[in-house]
């Protein structure tokens, strides 16, 4: 527990910050990737990186502090967890969502505005934007579902159905996933066309190009093809309000074969609102984000799929590492 007579957890809860944009500037300079397998110099590491070799003295000697960065005799190698997760070379790599975090820092600065306004502070993760903001965006949400993806889609049991949409399923890692665990399954990724060439790519490195293909789509505005007997929903309702999620929740029940299933994965709160944390603080995400985001408690999202006409609504028993959960419910 803090100590409640010290201001010092406080204080250090308001700069923690300086260690996230240490982290962040050497994803967004791929340092760590820069090195490799080397033992480099800070000079070194700043002439790969196209540098200020003082300015990169200091941010080498700071991951180092933080322990990404192992120093001796003033050169520097990658630390485990880093050469893991922040080396580009790495199957596990999760620099994406990380470079991701980094441009919507500046939205953040704006909270308190937002609060005040009820507004946004920039524009959504949109086809608008440049084409390295997308990448990261996509590939960031790629990172995060395969630390997931492969032991939830084992876990889901899918007998006797044959056909499921990935609905807004960006680079269809979940798609990807459930036909993989259950080969009976062919798979459909239903989003944006500006997704689909980061869904082929991923559907080709898996081998599961002849059984999960890209339907282009607005799911708030274009209607999702028919004949399927199971849909995926991941991580979409929290940037829609209540009528954006109906909406596609009742496209979803119309694309449905009778008993068709229907998974929302999310952020969810507990129905009392005020945890856990995770979902609490992403909603703020939402707020500075989104016009209309936010997070929804597990009632309201069960209050949505009745409201479609789905039946048998249950959460299954999974919960991920940031606290996500799954419902689950039945086309009558």
């Amino acid at each position: 527990m803090p100590d409640t007579d010290s201001p010092a957890s406080l204080l250090a809860l308001s700069d923690a910050y300086w260690k996230t944009s240490a982290l962040h500037a050497g994803a967004m300079l791929d340092v760590f990737s820069a090195i490799g397998d080397a033992v480099l110099t800070s000079p070194e590491i700043a002439a790969a990186c196209a540098c200020d070799p003082r300015a990169m003295g200091m941010l080498v000697r700071a991951l180092a502090a933080m322990g990404l960065l192992v120093g001796k005799d003033g050169r520097y190698r990658q630390a485990a967890q880093a050469r893991t997760f922040l080396d580009k070379r790495s199957p596990r790599y999760v620099g994406s969502i990380i470079r991701h975090h980094h441009r919507i820092m500046a939205a953040w600065a704006g909270l308190p505005e937002s609060i005040r306004t009820g507004g946004p502070q920039t524009r959504p993760m949109d086809a608008a934007q440049a084409a390295g903001d997308r990448e990261d965006f996509l590939m960031g949400m790629f990172n995060l579902a395969m630390a997931i993806a492969p032991g939830l889609a084992a876990s889901i049991d899918l007998s006797g159905r044959k056909r499921l949409v990935d609905v807004g399923g960006g680079p269809g890692t979940y798609a990807v996933h459930f036909c993989l665990a259950h080969p009976g399954v062919r798979a459909s990724v239903f989003d944006l066309p500006t997704s689909q060439a980061f869904a082929d790519g991923v559907r080709r490195r898996f081998g599961v190009a002849d059984r999960v293909d890209f339907v282009p789509g607005d799911y708030l505005r274009d209607p999702i093809p028919g004949g399927y007997d199971a849909a995926w929903l991941s991580q979409i309702f929290h940037a829609e309000d209540r009528a954006g999620c109906l909406t596609i929740l009742e496209k979803t029940v119309a694309a449905l074969e009778p008993g068709g299933l229907v998974l929302i994965h999310e952020f969810m709160l507990d129905d009392a609102g005020d945890g856990p944390e995770f979902a609490a603080l992403f909603a703020l995400n939402m707020l500075v984000l989104t016009e209309r985001g936010q997070s929804y408690a597990v009632g309201e999202i069960r209050d949505m799929m009745a409201e479609a006409g789905l039946t048998d609504i249950g959460l299954l028993g999974f919960t991920g590492p940031n606290g996500s959960r799954v419902l689950r419910g039945t086309k009558g």
